[in-house]
Order: C-alpha cells, then structure tokens, then sequence
C-alpha cells in the first residue's frame, strides 16, 4: 500500500461516516440543535466539509470547491465565502441551515472528488514538504493532511452520535 492508498482510503472514511451520518434524515433534524449552544448535524458536516476543502485547496494550490463550483450559491448562507467554521458565535452555527441532505452529501461528494485526485498523485516525499512555515515546527504535508483526517473523523463522529439522540427522541 503507497502513502496515497492509505490517504485515499482515510478520507473514503470520512465519506462514509458522513454519508451515515446525514443519511435520509429530513432537514429538520439534520438542523435541530439539542440546545442554544450545541452544533447541529448540518454545521457538523458543513464544518468538517468546509476545512477539508479549504486545507486541500490550499496545498493544491487550486480554488475551494464552495466557490470554484458555486456551492456557496446553494448553500446561500449569510456567511462569508472564506468562512470554514472555526470561530464561529453559537449564532453562525445557528445560521448554517440546509433544505435537503443532499446538499450536504453533495458537497462532501465534489470535496471527496477534489481530495482523492489530489492524494491519489502524492509520493512519499510530497509529504515530506513543508507547506506552513507559521509553526514551530513548520507543518509538512503529511501533517497537515493527517490534521484534516483527525478533524475530519471527531466531526463526523459528533454527527453520528448526534443522529442517534435525534432519533431516539
């Protein structure tokens, strides 16, 4: 197995709990918030969705999927386009609401795509490359990529748990 197989099959992971997370589940719940202060599935998944377009554009060095392919349009949030998730009030959180899970799904879909064709061509000295020098230590691109996965997987993990709840009540 290359270092790209074993990315390439991480974020596959990710798809899956995403997809599993969100599955069927009407917009209502997939916005419900368990309390004023708690995320819900949709910011969960928009949130994980939304770093990990804006760190593997970033070391691509290619446009973000939100806005390259108009998702931001769809999505119409009162945010703006650069806004990823971190920092935000319990008021942004509140803001990021979809209409159908698909939209989610969708989104996370296009991201997978542009991730997977990015990793599927890395070797093992690509990700020996320092891409963030505002560190110390520097962060390479295998640090970085691991730093998405990691973030990634407690997200969708969040989203999971939070679909449980959900659907118990």
């Amino acid at each position: 197995m290359t270092s790209a197989d074993l990315l390439t099959d991480a974020f596959g992971r990710i798809r899956e709990a995403v997809h599993d997370a969100v599955g069927d589940l009407p917009a209502g719940t997939l916005n419900t918030r368990i309390d004023s202060e708690a995320n819900s599935i949709t910011w969960l998944v928009w949130h994980l969705t939304r770093v990990q377009d804006d760190h593997i554009a970033d070391a691509a060095g290619t446009e973000q999927v939100w806005t390259a392919y108009g998702w931001s349009h769809r999505f119409g949030l009162a945010l703006p386009d650069e806004s990823i998730g971190y920092g935000h009030t319990s008021e942004d959180a509140a803001a990021v609401r979809v209409d159908s899970p698909e939209l989610l799904t969708d989104y996370h879909d296009a991201v997978h795509d542009q991730t997977v064709a990015f990793v599927a061509g890395l070797g093992d000295a690509d990700l020996a490359q320092v891409i963030d020098e505002g560190w110390d230590p520097p962060v390479t691109l295998g640090v970085r990529l691991i730093s998405v996965i990691g973030d990634d997987l407690q997200h969708a993990g969040q989203a999971a748990f939070l679909r449980g709840l959900l659907l118990r009540r």
